[in-house]
């Protein structure tokens, strides 16, 4: 009974988590850029929303208000790698370390508890007799659905497609009029949006914000993404693509939560997301390998008969 409410928990997670997943493939797979700063942006969104929550504001514009930190968070990023030139990982680990001491300024201390204040998670649940978990998983499938919408709309767009070109081929881009500094800033903006958006609804489910809720967050989002393009190919249709990093982040929690119902100790963690990382990415390149190697042998073993 107690693994099959941590797998309810751990879906509920997975959904809230996959969004912040989604703004990592931006970066990632869109822009083909390796974009550091989630760490802070994802405890920006957690402590912004906090704060906001605190002084009375609804949960869904304290919501709003994160993912618009979290843009903030990717404008700085993308300042200092397009207008400044750095290396994107540079700007990145410069935005991560900057937004540490931000979010303890925002909350004025390393966490806030939001025990005795309105949350998303807790109106819903005085409307709706259903367990937390249950709850989590409802407003999870609302704002993934949203976001997937919208992702997949916004990327159609002729901005969108310039984005998208961008990442494939900055240089014929640039070669066709289109300013690809404005569309790197966008993308990182947008990218860090989501995933301040994902920490202010983590921030609301778990009913705390803390300094350090964004520890690994960059981790665990290319987990979700390798694990989901590991069970639908890379080749799969974008909408398709898009559902499958929730997915992907939906596994990678089950996979967690299994593991510590065996008894794995919770230091441990990291090491268990680094392995899950390590063995998503390199088995689809021993397949590919394989099947190159079957190919191969299947061809030079016609070449030799014909020529028999």
């Amino acid at each position: 009974m107690s693994i099959l409410l941590s797998l309810q928990g751990a879906i509920g997670q997975g959904i809230l988590w996959g969004i912040m997943a989604l703004g990592v493939y931006l970066t990632f797979r869109i822009l083909d850029i390796a974009d550091l700063s989630v760490d802070g942006s994802f405890a920006t969104g957690g402590a912004v929303c906090a704060v906001a929550v605190i002084a009375g504001i609804h949960p869904l514009l304290a919501i709003l208000l994160a993912t618009l930190s979290g843009f903030i968070a990717g404008f700085i990023t993308g300042f200092l790698h397009t207008k400044c030139k750095m290396p994107a990982i540079l700007a990145g680990i410069l935005t991560q370390l900057a937004l540490y001491s931000i979010n303890l300024r925002i909350m004025g201390k390393s966490n806030i508890p939001l025990l005795q204040s309105s949350t998303l998670f807790k109106d819903l649940a005085k409307l709706i007799p259903l367990t937390s978990q249950w709850i989590a998983i409802c407003i999870g499938i609302i704002f993934s659905l949203v976001v997937v919408i919208g992702i997949y709309w916004f990327l159609g767009t002729e901005f969108g497609s310039c984005l998208r070109a961008t990442g494939n081929n900055e240089n014929m881009v640039r070669a066709n009029g289109v300013n690809t500094d404005t569309m790197k800033l966008f993308g990182l903006m947008l990218s860090n949006g989501l995933v301040a958006m994902s920490g202010a609804l983590v921030t609301q489910q778990q009913s705390v914000a803390d300094v350090k809720m964004g520890t690994g967050a960059i981790v665990i989002g290319l987990a979700s993404i390798v694990i989901g393009e590991v069970i639908f190919g890379k080749k799969a249709g974008f909408k398709l693509r898009l559902t499958s990093i929730i997915i992907g982040s939906i596994i990678y929690r089950m996979i967690v939560a299994i593991v510590l119902q065996m008894g794995l100790n919770t230091d441990d963690l990291k090491l268990l997301t680094a392995l899950i990382v390590a063995v998503a990415l390199t088995v689809p390149i021993m397949v590919d390998k394989k099947k190159r190697l079957s190919m191969y042998k299947k061809l030079t073993g016609k070449e030799l008969e014909n020529h028999a």
